[in-house]
């Protein structure tokens, strides 16, 4: 008894000691870089043919949690596997940090680099001419990411704000329900068929979210997410940060002393497309209004003292998908399908990718931080909206960002599965997905 009573006084000796010890000073970096990958390199579509708007990649590096923490939001489309681990390894090293503490998220424009060397890596071993991604320029605009962190000053963060926003008539669900009463998931981002157009716009956030920090009275940086598909118009190789991107950057020029940063939230089954008709003047339409939620948002931002950081990962585990065509020795003979659609065949070599990943035993890390009056969570790949409003269940302001580590594709919920969903674009075991996602959320989130 002696022994238990002095181990709980020293107990609350250390718990007091560590209630009065001063908290860590918060301070925030922010940086940006070019990202704009030249005429001639692929992108998801196809190969780029003209630059319409350059990309970047806009982030912050936040210390007072322990090692520094990344958030780093990437104009590109996807980053996979090897790629997504390389971007985080040397954007750790470079701000001086480890991997497991970025956050890298990527917005998700079509028209803009996707990336995967593990899997070009399986086309290049088929000699095939195929390029999914030019692994040298990824390399290339690492270093640019890199270069432009080290060259960032920290200044001290004091406040942090909250705020948000209705974003109306641009997000809808891919999910509707046809005149017989029959499931479908066949909205696109746009759509000319007035019949679709007409139906529902389906489970949506409609809620635009910030994060907003500051030193005082200046807001430094502000990072805003709004889960939807980014895309207006796409496939003819237009490199373009499209609407979303082009909201942000007519908000930054107006708003020059506060480094503004988009991120797409768990938007896998959110498009436009109730909204879109894919005509190329409707970019600029869905840009208005992304400007005016944006502006409302950070209009309508509440601020309050900074309090403890605190930094959580949680480690999620998938299993991959057993259908025929999912079968290792189908994809390895897809890739070498000469007939076969050039879709089809990287798709094939992006499969093979991820389950290497998984024979290797590496799990996707689901990283959140907590401010006290808000938490930031990141989510891999095409999450559906339903499992970012899971997670505002868990905290009173949740930001989320989706599009972590890309590599499972598509990841519904139970209802959707059992709804009919089963989309090609998801290498994961369908059936399983929601528990070990939940998990992963409630384990990141406390």
């Amino acid at each position: 008894m002696f022994i238990n009573n002095c181990n709980l006084a020293l107990t609350r000796r250390n718990w007091m000691l560590a209630a009065l010890a001063p908290r860590p000073r918060s301070a925030i970096a922010v940086f940006q870089a070019d990202v704009t990958p030249p005429v001639g390199s692929p992108l998801f579509t196809r190969p780029a043919t003209r630059i319409a708007d350059p990309l970047t990649a806009r982030g912050f590096v936040l210390h007072g949690a322990g090692s520094p923490i990344v958030v780093l939001a990437l104009d590109w489309c996807e980053t996979r596997n090897d790629s997504f681990d390389l971007w985080r390894t040397r954007i750790a090293a470079a701000a001086g940090s480890t991997p497991d503490r970025v956050l890298l998220s990527c917005v998700h424009q079509h028209d803009a680099p996707y990336t995967d060397s593990g899997a070009q890596r399986f086309l290049d071993a088929a000699g095939l001419p195929l390029s999914l991604c030019d692994p040298a320029f990824e390399r290339s605009a690492i270093d640019a990411v890199a270069a432009a962190i080290a060259k960032s000053n920290p200044r001290e963060v004091t406040h942090i704000g909250t705020g948000k926003a209705r974003v109306d008539d641009v997000a809808s669900n891919r999910r509707y329900v046809t005149s017989d009463g029959q499931v479908s998931f066949g909205r696109t981002s746009a759509t000319r068929d007035p019949a679709i157009r007409a139906m529902p716009e389906g489970l949506v956030d409609p809620w635009l979210r910030t994060l907003t920090f500051y030193e005082g009275a200046h807001a430094l940086t502000s990072l805003a997410v709004y889960s939807t598909h980014p895309m207006s118009y796409y496939g003819q190789g237009e490199v373009t940060c499209d609407f979303p991107g082009l909201a942000r950057n007519r908000l930054q020029a107006e708003r020059s002393d506060t480094f503004l940063i988009y991120g797409s939230g768990a938007s896998g089954d959110t498009m436009a497309g109730k909204y879109n008709d894919g005509a190329p003047a409707n970019r600029s339409v869905l840009a208005g209004r992304m400007y005016d939620a944006i502006r409302a948002a950070l209009d309508a931002t509440e601020r309050v003292p900074i309090g403890r950081i605190r930094f959580r990962n949680a480690e999620l585990r998938m299993k991959p998908r057993h259908d025929p065509p999912f079968a290792i020795d189908a994809m390895r003979a897809k890739i070498a399908e000469a007939n076969a659609p050039l879709r089809e065949r990287l798709n094939a070599a992006l499969g093979l990718s991820w389950r290497e990943r998984l024979t290797k035993g590496r799990p996707i890390d689901v990283p959140a931080v907590n401010f006290g009056s808000a938490q930031l969570l990141l989510l891999p790949a095409e999450a559906f909206v339903q499992y970012q409003l899971w997670a505002q269940e868990r905290g009173p302001f949740v930001v989320t960002l989706g599009y972590g580590e890309c590599a499972p594709g598509y990841i519904p919920t139970r209802k959707d599965v059992a709804d009919g969903y089963d989309d090609h674009y998801s290498w994961v075991d369908l059936a399983a997905a929601e528990p070990a996602m939940r998990g992963a959320i409630r384990r990141a989130l406390g």
